[in-house]
């Protein structure tokens, strides 16, 4: 049964049809083929236990919030302001990208659509001041997985949703990896761009002190925004769904006070959050009942017999279950590989004794990986269309050193669990 419904999620997904629909049509499949009882039957029940909580309206918020950003011009104005403060260092204006990246995760919650935001403001720059359009645009796409892990994430926000995993914890657990990783993203550029100093491009401009600190206006607006949609959790005065709420309510205050807010723009932001919703919402509800299915016809039994089987011991499991995301993760898109497996892999890692809300750090960094490997990595496709020129292979060749980076973030999260669960405790 895995093999055949790996092969038809592969076939399916070259066909272009879209995954929500792929789900279903698993389900359905398992449901003619390997269950000795009607399982659609259950579909409505599926359908609203699904949808049936208030955790899920803060996706909507925290697309909304992201989208007003992009449509105020918010991003662009701070990507002005970290290229005053990172132009000194070899890379220049790649850092500037990861810094970026990072601040617009902290507000936005998709990697997706900070990868579109920081691509859209950067490129135009990258070949009129000479960079290597490879690591340039890797760098953006890498860049842009950030907005996963840093919070408030709406990945982690799915996965505490399926997993019956405190939001908030998970939201603390991701903070110090998100930003180890960006850290890391930079180091591993101006190391690259010492080696070779062409890939850094031309000289950046030399700013003053003075230009420095008047930048930090532009960047205000998005650390107070941080502090208070994550602060507000934190502190226990509103849930993370009232925080998204509040959020929204701050980014058009902020919009409108730096008069980046038209109705136009509005309208393109709210019909980007339907959008990205729907399509977020459809695949969960798919994926709930291909899960439904599955469990009705007992390949979760199956599975754990079978790694019980291998005899590969607790910390060969795991490597197991990391490998396994790794190689799912070069054909299936990020959010369906989460709630497709989840309901399977983490009863099986949490009774290894491993913390769910590790667990979930790790996984949200393997996801990440996902986002900038071939073939289906959307962040490789969404700086390509920012591009407007070249091939995708170049995107592909720079995003490799960040790849290894990840790998080499997944081993330390394994070793040294503290890095994500330190807040938290």
């Amino acid at each position: 049964m895995i093999g055949s419904l790996s092969l038809s999620l592969l076939v399916f997904m070259a066909l272009s049809i879209p995954v929500g629909v792929i789900l279903f049509a698993l389900g359905l499949g398992v449901d003619l083929f390997y269950s000795p009882f009607p399982l659609i039957r259950g579909l409505g029940q599926v359908v609203w236990s699904s949808t049936n909580s208030s955790l899920l309206i803060a996706i909507p918020f925290f697309v909304l919030l992201g989208e007003i950003l992009v449509r105020a011009g918010i991003a662009e104005r701070t990507y002005r302001a970290l290229d005053t403060w990172f132009s000194w260092l070899p890379g220049g204006l790649i850092h500037a990208n990861i810094g970026t990246a990072t601040m617009f995760s902290a507000t936005s919650g998709s990697s997706v659509a900070t990868a579109a935001t920081v691509a859209t403001v950067a490129m135009p720059q990258a070949e009129r001041l000479g960079y290597d359009p490879r690591l340039f645009s890797g760098a953006i796409a890498a860049g842009g997985t950030l907005g996963i892990m840093i919070p408030p994430s709406i990945n982690l926000i799915v996965y505490g949703f399926l997993t019956e995993t405190s939001i908030p914890q998970l939201f603390l657990a991701g903070l110090i990896p998100g930003l180890l990783l960006a850290l890391a993203f930079m180091a591993v550029s101006a190391v690259l761009c010492r080696l070779r100093p062409a890939l850094g491009g031309a000289p950046g401009s030399a700013y003053s002190w003075g230009e420095r600190m008047r930048s930090l206006q532009d960047l205000l607006p998005i650390v107070a925004l941080f502090a208070v949609v994550i602060g507000s959790i934190y502190l226990g005065w509103a849930t993370p769904t009232e925080s998204a709420a509040i959020g929204c309510a701050m980014a058009l205050a902020i919009a409108a006070g730096q008069r980046g807010l038209s109705l136009p723009a509005l309208r393109e932001a709210l019909l980007g959050t339907i959008r990205i919703t729907a399509m977020i919402m459809f695949v969960i509800v798919g994926a709930y009942f291909l899960n439904y299915c599955l469990a009705s016809a007992g390949l979760g039994q199956a599975l754990r017999t079978l790694l019980d089987g291998l005899d590969l011991g607790v910390t060969g499991t795991l490597l197991a279950i990391v490998l396994l995301y790794i190689v799912l993760g070069f054909f299936i898109e990020t959010l369906s590989l989460m709630v497709a497996t989840i309901p399977i892999v983490v009863p099986i890692v949490v009774g290894l004794g491993y913390d769910p809300v590790w667990f979930g750090i790790l996984l949200i960094l393997l996801i990440e990986m996902a986002l900038i490997t071939p073939p289906v990595g959307l962040n490789l496709y969404v700086v390509q269309g920012a591009r407007k020129t070249g091939n995708l292979s170049e995107v592909m060749v720079g995003a490799i050193p960040f790849v290894l980076t990840m790998l080499a973030m997944a081993a330390a999260l394994i070793v040294f669990p503290g890095l994500a669960l330190w807040l938290p405790g």
